[in-house]
């Protein structure tokens, strides 16, 4: 079942990498590595669950606070910067 797990886990990271690189808007973008963070931490605490490691846990949830501000500052960078300006003028 675990087996099954890390599976699943995988795939969906690889669909949150491809949203990633070919999501429309910054936004999108922006989710899909949060959401790859997110599989990310659930990755670590099940190889940590099948190899008998409780500290995975830890590990694990320091890496989803530093998703978590990452995603937040990367959200306050583009609410505060400039709009793209077109690089070609009239």
């Amino acid at each position: 079942m675990f087996i099954a797990a890390i599976l699943a886990i995988l795939v969906v990271m690889g669909l949150a990498l491809a949203r990633a690189l070919l999501g429309p808007t910054e936004y999108d973008r922006i989710l899909a590595v949060n959401m790859f963070g997110t599989q990310t931490t659930l990755f670590i605490c099940v190889i940590g669950y099948l190899t008998d490691r409780p500290a995975f846990t830890d590990i694990a949830l320091v890496y989803a606070l530093v998703n978590f501000v990452g995603t937040i500052a990367v959200l306050r960078y583009y609410e505060y910067s400039e709009p793209n300006q077109d690089p070609i003028e009239d």
